[in-house]
């Protein structure tokens, strides 16, 4: 599929993808937006879990904490929208670490940077774009994994997007996810993001979080809240039924041919040679 047949839905900025949801007048004015010091960044690649923080985050008890949409859904008039709101902000985006304002890093603002396995991820993003009006349409499985491995998908190549965040990996404001992690053992993860948010939260408070953010009560709890603009946490849909498919580790299997497999790794292992976050996959690869 070439651009042209995308560009209904889709406009390239910066060599990147963007949905039309994101205007171009936005997107060239990050630099001006005015992050303040309390502020909390939810950042992932498409599909790598970033409501599943933002339900966490949500149902901390006392957390005082006011869930935005997107920085960078809508136009210019977002920045007016999120000075607006006078609680301590959670807010989510789908940038590369290069495109966040300048004033995000100036501020040192806490970021929660989740990743995901790439090929659970682009199996995710392939249905995303299959159920989603906001994206392109498309056809075939194998169609989407040649756009996904050359990066003409929407936000860009997984690979430059973990790299870009990778870089920053040990600075102090920003906190690393696995979201097979969170899978394996949800306590252990909400309890890293409590203490990195600095909100003090017992045992049986976090079981509780757990229990509530179990993919199960999400999906139940979308179609219950769907389309409820506050809590649009994807900058490509506010339809909450579109979000939460089937959650999966390790679903990539019933997708890839043997010879996909083999591509996709060849490619993983050349991009990802130098990287440490890539290791983890390497056993559930």
């Amino acid at each position: 599929m070439s651009f042209q047949n995308q560009s209904s839905v889709l406009h390239k900025f910066k060599g990147i993808l963007f949905s039309t949801m994101s205007s171009e007048e936005l997107l060239n004015s990050l630099d001006f937006f005015s992050a303040r010091e309390d502020d909390v960044f939810l950042v992932s690649y498409p599909k790598s879990g970033t409501h599943w923080i933002a339900e966490v985050i949500g149902n901390i008890p006392n957390a005082r904490m006011s869930l935005t949409s997107p920085i960078e859904l809508g136009d210019i008039s977002k920045f007016d929208e999120l000075k607006m709101n006078s609680k301590r902000r959670v807010i989510p985006t789908h940038l590369s670490y290069n495109m966040l304002p300048v004033n995000i890093k100036q501020k040192q603002c806490k970021i929660i940077y989740i990743i995901r396995n790439p090929k659970d991820t682009a199996v995710s993003l392939f249905h995303y774009y299959r159920d989603n009006p906001n994206l392109p349409g498309i056809e075939t499985w194998a169609a989407f994994f040649e756009l996904f491995l050359r990066g003409d998908v929407v936000y860009g190549s997984w690979f430059d997007h973990v790299l870009s965040w990778e870089e920053h990996k040990n600075d102090k404001n920003i906190l690393i996810i696995f979201y097979e992690e969170m899978k394996k053992d949800p306590s252990k993860s909400i309890k890293k993001i409590t203490t990195f948010l600095g909100i003090n939260v017992n045992d049986s408070e976090i079981n509780k979080i757990a229990q509530k953010t179990s993919f199960s009560e999400m999906k139940n709890n979308a179609a219950k809240e769907n389309c409820d603009p506050n809590h649009t946490i994807c900058a490509l849909t506010s339809n909450r039924n579109l979000v939460f498919r089937k959650g999966a580790v390790g679903d990539w299997i019933n997708y890839f041919t043997s010879k996909q497999r083999r591509v996709f790794d060849e490619l993983f292992t050349e991009k990802m040679k130098h990287s440490e976050l890539a290791r983890h996959f390497e056993d559930n690869s």
